[in-house]
């Protein structure tokens, strides 16, 4: 008689178990992971507006005439020329809500550099316009826009004690646009990120 020749390779038994840790695994992980994207889509819009206010004010610099940025529904914008012509048209480009950010929601308020409080009226809701210097011309002497950018689908922002990391864009009366975290606010002023 022959002995027989061991077999080698994983049992049922050992695939099984190596399955369940994997699922234990990941149900961990889900719900991080789905934090996770939706903070992604606030900063995929907040980005986005970003560089929407950018090429407006640098379009507005090189055509030498005034161009705006206006909101449309959740993060959707569009940069065009106020007064269009054959030189400058309404629509230089825009951007639909649907591109990676469709869960964002775009809020705006005005701010009063010299106190650090909220306009009571906001000389702009929905359109902000640059001249051809640059500048916000929108906004009243010595005032800045602010563009908050919050997930109402993933949750409350952190500086409220949700989940959400939410971000907002700043545009000061002379045309420098950043984005910042308000959360950082009162925390730690010295951080370039704080708002």
């Amino acid at each position: 008689m022959r002995p027989r020749d061991r077999q080698s390779g994983v049992s049922l038994i050992e695939t099984l178990i190596g399955m369940a840790i994997v699922v234990i695994v990941l149900a961990a992980g889900a719900p991080s992971f789905s934090t996770y994207l939706q903070n992604s889509q606030i900063r995929n819009a907040a980005e986005s507006l970003q560089n929407g206010l950018s090429l407006a004010r640098a379009e507005a610099a090189r055509r030498n005439t005034n161009v705006q940025l206006v909101l449309g529904t959740g993060s959707a914008w569009t940069v065009g020329c106020t007064t269009a012509d054959a030189n400058c048209p309404a629509s230089i480009q825009t951007r639909s809500a649907a591109e990676g950010s469709n869960n964002a929601a775009v809020t705006t308020s005005q701010v009063i550099t010299s106190t650090n409080a909220l306009a009571a009226a906001a000389a702009f809701t929905t359109a902000l316009n640059f001249n051809g210097f640059g500048k916000a011309s929108t906004l009243p002497p010595g005032n800045s826009a602010l563009f908050d950018i919050t997930n109402p689908t993933g949750g409350t922002c952190a500086s409220a004690g949700g989940t959400m990391r939410c971000l907002r864009v700043a545009v000061s009366a002379g045309g420098q646009i950043r984005m910042c975290d308000p959360k950082l606010t009162a925390t730690n002023p010295g951080n370039p990120q704080a708002c």
